[in-house]
Formats: structure tokens, sequence, C-alpha cells
């Protein structure tokens, strides 16, 4: 979660939602985000809501995480009352999610499937850096009833690692794929980054068959994104490394969706690459399609029947404000239908389902001729799905969806 918050309105001190955004979630997928907010050391690039220090009092440390965790899934319990619908989806991310025994991993899980239930075939992933796991620890997942796993290895070079601040080996992470196939893991993730500063052509080349040698199932490529405050924004600020390029970053995604695809794995959204459709990740699918999800722990944000909230950042005042009995969220808002309407546009573009010429409105739809003619995009169906070179232009597809 990014370490700022907006403002939003004040949210009840009991987390109550409308009963229409309780009526609607019932219609609608479920799926439940887990925040585990600590991390061994700060990498330079991020900007999430992430703390190194193993305590941080007033229950805020990793040891009490778990049963504080627990508490916000049983208030989410209360909170949508007699929803009837198993949860599909579970995601732990962070911060290092593996930081934490797997057995407090294993807790938070049982708690959401006490409280609501798994579908018969939930996916349940976890990230994990590389370093953060061995055997005995990625059985212990499996065991616990998780079904997937996704390693942050963003480059097989050690210049872009130390760049990065990542603290694995640019073995270790491929090392890990194999672990966790071998602990019964049938999907396994691997997060790349390119664009870093000093990172050649052939770098990032070296990253994909590095990669792809493990076999992973599902490969996610983001271009790096300098965001304010981080040590790499400094850095870049001071002049001691550049900018990130346009160009270069345009070159490095096609490179990635050359070799992926030659690999077997195919683009189902515009970062993402999967090899089946079973390998998809199916609680990102849930976010780019506006289903329902509840965000646990501090700073995580969550989506019941248009109605959107996050909680308060810090993970003392998180446990507080559960230990009292209380909704640890922070703010929240009510999204109109325009709102809906436009995220829509935002999200589904880059699926390669792609985006329903009936979201659109009118300006919209006369764009969306002009964008098919531009080669940006194709229609399947009623559906508008963006082409190599539109995938390169998401961002100005979009802006002329929205007029």
């Amino acid at each position: 979660m990014p370490s700022t918050l907006p403002e939003g309105e004040v949210a009840p001190r009991d987390g109550a939602l409308p009963e229409s955004a309780v009526r609607e979630a019932g219609e609608r997928p479920l799926g439940f985000y887990l925040h585990v907010p600590f991390c061994a050391s700060r990498c330079g690039y991020c900007d999430f809501n992430t703390y190194t220090a193993k305590e941080l009092g007033g229950g805020g440390s990793q040891a009490s995480y778990a049963e504080t965790a627990v508490r916000e899934v049983r208030m989410a319990r209360r909170v949508l009352g007699g929803l009837d619908r198993p949860v599909e989806t579970v995601f732990f991310g962070g911060g290092t999610p593996t930081l934490l025994p797997a057995a407090d991993l294993g807790r938070m899980l049982a708690a959401v499937r006490d409280e609501f239930g798994l579908a018969p075939d939930a996916e349940v992933t976890t990230e994990a850096n590389p370093e953060s796991v061995d055997p005995a620890y990625l059985e212990g997942l499996l065991e616990a009833g998780f079904t997937r796993v996704s390693f942050g290895m963003q480059s097989a070079s050690s210049h872009v690692l130390r760049i990065l601040d990542r603290q694995h080996t640019p073995g270790r992470a491929l090392q890990a794929v194999k672990e966790a196939t071998a602990a019964g893991f049938e999907h396994v993730n691997l997060d790349l980054i390119y664009g870093t500063p000093g990172e050649s052509l052939d770098d990032w080349r070296a990253s994909l068959e590095s990669a792809l040698s493990a076999d992973p199932d599902h490969v996610s490529a983001y271009a790096l994104i300098v965001e304010d405050g981080t040590q790499l924004a400094r850095r870049i600020r001071r002049g001691e490394l550049p900018m990130p390029d346009d160009d270069d970053l345009a070159d490095k995604y096609v490179l990635a969706d050359e070799m992926l695809s030659a690999h077997g794995l195919q683009w189902y959204e515009v970062s993402n690459w999967a090899r089946t459709e079973d390998a998809r990740c199916r609680h990102n699918e849930l976010y780019w399609r506006g289903d329902t999800w509840w965000g646990i722990g501090p700073g995580a944000h969550s989506h019941v029947g248009g109605i959107r909230w996050w909680n308060v950042k810090h993970p003392t005042v998180y446990a507080e404000r559960l230990n009292a009995g209380d909704s640890p969220a922070h703010a929240r808002e009510a999204l109109d239908p325009e709102t809906r309407r436009i995220e829509r546009v935002l999200l589904e573009i880059r699926l390669s389902a792609g985006l329903p010429l009936d979201v659109l409105d009118i300006p919209g739809r006369t764009a969306a001729q002009q964008i098919i003619a531009n080669g940006l995009a194709t229609l399947a169906g009623n559906h508008l799905v963006l082409t190599g070179r539109g995938r390169l232009l998401a961002d100005a597809v979009v802006r002329d969806l929205l007029p």
C-alpha cells in the first residue's frame, strides 16, 4: 500500500456499511487482501507502507501482528453480517509477509476460512522475498492452505539489484522457484522490474532469460516508477542516477512480450503474463474488474459495493483501534456511478479480454473508432482490445477514451 493516505469522509467507528453495499457484495466475487507491513530492509524504490522495526509498541510488533489482523477479519464478518458468499481469493502482500512465521500466515488465513469460508477452488497467494523462505517454510505454507507464491526477483543483474537495494543474490530467486515447485506449489510467479538506472537492454534480456529458465507459470514485469520521497528519487534528484527513459522502457516492454510469449506465457493484463488461464492471478483480476475485496492491515484499501475505504497507516495505531473494538478505517468515499464507469475504463482496457464498448459514453465510442483506425486496438465482439502498440500507449488510449 502507498505510504500516504487520502483524506475522504469520516468512517464510522464500527465500520458499518450501507445495506446496498453489502447487498451488492453478495452478487460479486469476494477476495481478501492481508497486508503485512514489515521488511528486513527498505528497498530504495519502494513507496509502500512498510516498517523495518520488529517492535513498534502498542501491539504493532511482528510477534503480535497475526492476532491483530485476525481481529479485523472478525470485524469484517460483523460488518458484512449475513453475507453468504465464500471467499474466492486471498492475497498476502507487503512488506514481506514471509518475515512472519508460516504458522502466523496460516492463522490469518484460517480466520478468513473460519469466518467466511473458502470456495473449493480458492486461490491463496503470498508474496515472498527469495531470501525469506526455505523448503521447510514453503511446505508450511502449503500445509496451511496456500496455493500460489509470488517471488520478488526484480533482476538477474547484481548491479541492478544493488541500485534497487535488493538483498538477495541473482540466483536465489531461481532456487526459490525450484523449492516452491518441489514443495508442491502448482502456481509460482516471478516479479520483474525493468528500466532501473544503469540497466542495459542486454541486462534486461539476461533477466528475462534467467526468469524463464526457472519455468514459472506466471511472470509480472513492471516498468520502474520513481516515487517521490524514496531514496531512489533523492539519488536521481542529486544527479547520482539518471531518470528512466521512456524509449528505453518501451524497448524493454517489447522485448519482454516477445520473449515471454515465445516461452508460452501469454499476456492477460498489460504487465502480466500467464501460461494458462488457471495460472492467472485471480486476485488481481478481482481488482481490475472492480469486484469486492476487504483489505486487512495498516494502510490497506477495501472496496465493497461502491464504498472504498483505507485503514490508518501506522501498525501501532492500527492495533490500538482494533484492541479498542473500533474500525481501523482512516476514511472512506462513496463512488458515484460515473466514477465507477471511469475506473472501469482505466482498468479493463488493460485486460486481454478488453473493455466492453457499452462502458464508454458517446464521445468515448467515437474516440474508440479512431483508436482502432490508428492500430492501437481491435474489436473482439463488442470489446475493445489493445494491440501490442496500444499496450505501449495504454495511458494515451485511456485519455482519448475519457475526453
